[in-house]
């Protein structure tokens, strides 16, 4: 296929000065809102109808789109919350727009429908987000997300009749539901609200907890915690089991934070903080009596637990189960035992202890893959958890506390013959000698090269764990081969993993996933051109980086919703809270070092590119659509090739959250057959 005639690009003639470098940035127009820029909205159309007229001219788009389809159309359950007696949970019900809110009476019992978002828009686009469950199972507080917008609307439902309550609550934003321990309000964190025009796309600022008392209005409700002296500051929360402890969390964005807990039985509510380095994570495990549970990295790069006596007026943590090997992911408390998750090598083994950190043995898992998603109740017997792995499709299990014992309680029947593929993990050396981790999928019967999927993401110490992924297994049956590199800057062996790949050693991101593409091609499981990547968000920011790195060694590359101008990503919307993560450009070192890999800025005219598909949504106000924009202006204007280099913008979503199911086939399809073509995939009915 030849490549477009690229829509016109006005530009300026924009240099700056910066540090004693001169940065020009002919394309500063294109961060305009396209709701507020005629110019960027007319722009931003062209752009996209060039790149829709490619992909719907690409062989194998109708073959994804039917196998895509037929992948997804299986039930999609989330493991259950107990309260009040009742089960609740959210099922997908094959190719529902989006997941409903479901309740039944007994854990085998019959369910019935109390949310079903599928009703509130006619394209799907509007979703429900967050919800919490009273504790006495009377109430259902949910958040409504519409065009995948971050900001969330809040409601409440009454369970027994399903009539939605009046209050209505606007402006949360990276927040949870908690209730306190008599049901009567719950709390929640959101921003000042904003100028009309500005919700899109102003800097944000005032992040803040609140408590909202049911049958009051937003006005009323009452003020838990701010720091207006620090405005760019986040404000979370947990709450313990018993509801009387709330724990906040304040983070300035990165995986370290304060900690400062609130007995909610005193009336005033007096907020005593416990850590104020910011230099630890923490999280809330429970509590028995006046001794708090939590996990924290203090003195544990791969976290460990630990509890702290309230009663006591000096804070002093006490080791319940010290740092282990692998990395602590997730903890429980059930049946009077702490449930623990461990990553070791990327793979989930779940631990028991007792409450003081005596050693149960282990949960048999049903294979090798992730476990997580947990839920349990304290005082009772059961505790449900989630498993999944590459080839082992999404299912939740029971585990009786009591007797040691795992129950599937709601598993899926899938479209995949999952005997043709295979699953292995590989490790690798990077340019600097260290070991990394790769996981590959691929067909059973493949005996040499195929064309591959290189997946990757890096960043704010998210681990890449084995999961079902239907989008995956889609490529795969094609005869495709999947790797996912567990590269440094995750969590994956914990926060000195997370901290090599961060700020100044950003580098060190880069330098592993082209590593592992080398790895791939001399290894023999990629053919010479068969290489494709992909990456969304910080991932983006991943592929973006390594094709001007690199551009000889990749095929075809994805880039999805990405971070791509690292000089201003701090000045759209919530971008300052990414500033522990990638430096500031106000800083001298930190400009040079984001300067030196900025996707937007290190183009490499004169050399040849791979086929580029740049992806965004015109709703997406976390990493705005200004950074594809630019970035794809730079690539069309640059010497790198004849190959296209496209900018999709998708209507109606945003940044990733809430996406009905068509738009998320619809995508996918075009995304994989783009990448089939440019690594010679053979995309067919199988």
């Amino acid at each position: 296929m030849s490549t477009p005639a690229y829509p016109h690009t006005r530009r300026l003639d924009l240099t700056e000065e910066l540090f004693g470098q001169p940065v020009a940035d002919p394309y500063r127009w294109l961060e305009g809102d396209t709701r507020q820029h005629a110019e960027v909205a007319s722009w931003s159309a062209a752009q996209n109808a060039c790149a829709q007229a490619y992909l719907d001219g690409l062989p194998g788009r109708e073959v994804f789109v039917e196998r895509l389809s037929a992948l997804f159309d299986h039930d999609r359950v989330t493991a259950p919350y107990k309260r009040g007696g009742q089960y609740f949970y959210t099922r997908s019900a094959g190719l529902e727009a989006q997941a409903r809110l479901h309740v039944r009476g007994s854990v085998q019992g019959e369910d019935r429908v109390l949310i079903d978002p599928n009703q509130w828009s006619a394209d799907g686009s509007t979703a429900m987000a967050d919800w919490s469950v009273s504790p006495q199972g009377a109430h259902v507080a949910y958040a409504v997300q519409e065009r995948g917008s971050d900001w969330r609307t809040l409601r409440v439902v009454e369970v027994d009749t399903g009539r939605v309550l009046e209050d209505t609550l606007h402006w949360a934003r990276y927040t949870q539901l908690s209730w306190s321990g008599d049901g009567r309000g719950f709390f929640y964190s959101r921003y000042p609200q904003p100028a009309d025009e500005a919700a899109f796309e102003a800097q944000l600022s005032g992040h803040a907890i609140y408590y909202h008392e049911l049958g009051t209005t937003q006005a009323q409700d009452r003020l838990v915690h701010a720091t207006p002296e620090q405005p760019h500051l986040l404000h979370v929360f947990d709450i313990t089991p018993d509801g009387r402890y709330l724990a906040v969390y304040s983070t300035p964005g990165t995986n370290s934070m304060t900690l400062s807990v609130v007995d909610l039985a005193t009336p005033d509510w007096p907020l005593r903080q416990l850590d104020a380095s910011y230099e630890n994570e923490w999280g809330v495990v429970g509590n028995v009596g006046t001794r708090l549970v939590l996990v924290t990295t203090r003195g544990a790069q791969r976290r460990k637990i630990v509890s702290v006596e309230l009663a006591d007026a000096q804070v002093a943590f006490v080791d319940v189960v010290g740092e282990q090997e692998g990395v602590l992911n997730e903890v429980a408390l059930a049946g009077g035992r702490l449930l623990v998750a461990y990553l070791a090598d990327a793979r989930t083994h779940i631990q028991r202890f007792t409450l003081d950190g005596v050693a149960e043995g282990e949960v048999t898992l049903p294979g090798i893959g992730s476990a997580g998603g947990f839920r349990g109740d304290p005082q009772g017997t059961e505790f449900f958890y989630v498993f999944t792995s590459y080839d082992a499709p999404t299912t939740i299990y029971r585990y009786d506390v009591a007797e040691g014992t795992s129950q599937a309680w709601a598993q899926p029947q899938v479209a995949a013959d999952l005997d043709r593929v295979v699953v292995e993990q590989h490790f690798y050396t990077s340019r600097d000698g260290t070991r990394v981790p790769m996981f590959l999928m691929r067909p059973k019967h493949l005996r040499g090269p195929a064309p591959t999927l290189l997946y990757g993401y890096g960043g704010f110490g998210i681990s890449l764990i084995p999961a079902w992924s239907p989008a995956q297994y889609a490529w795969v049956e094609q005869g495709g081969v999947l790797a996912v590199a567990n590269i440094r800057g995750g969590g994956e062996y914990g926060k000195d993993w997370h901290a090599a790949g961060s700020l100044g050693r950003k580098q060190n991101v880069f330098d592993d996933f082209i590593a592992a593409g080398q790895y791939l091609k001399a290894q023999g499981i990629t053919s010479s051109n068969g290489l494709a990547i992909q990456g969304e968000s910080n991932g983006g920011l991943l592929v973006g980086a390594v094709v001007n790195q690199n551009p000889g060694l990749f095929d075809a590359a994805l880039v999805g919703v990405g971070v791509l101008d690292m000089l201003r990503y701090n000045t759209f919307t919530v971008g300052q809270l990414w500033v522990g993560e990638f430096g500031d450009p106000a800083k001298e070192a930190d400009f040079h070092t984001l300067r030196a890999y900025s996707p937007y800025h290190n183009i490499a005219c004169g050399q040849p590119y791979p086929a580029i598909l740049v992806t965004t949504a015109d709703g997406d106000d976390r990493v705005v659509p200004a950074h594809t924009f630019k970035y794809v202006a730079a690539l069309q204007a640059a010497d790198i090739g004849d190959k296209p280099h496209l900018a999709r913008v998708y209507g109606n979503t945003g940044h990733g959250a809430g996406k009905s199911m068509a738009s998320v086939i619809d995508e996918l399809a075009e995304q994989w057959a783009f990448a089939a073509y440019w690594t010679g995939l053979d995309v067919a009915v199988r």
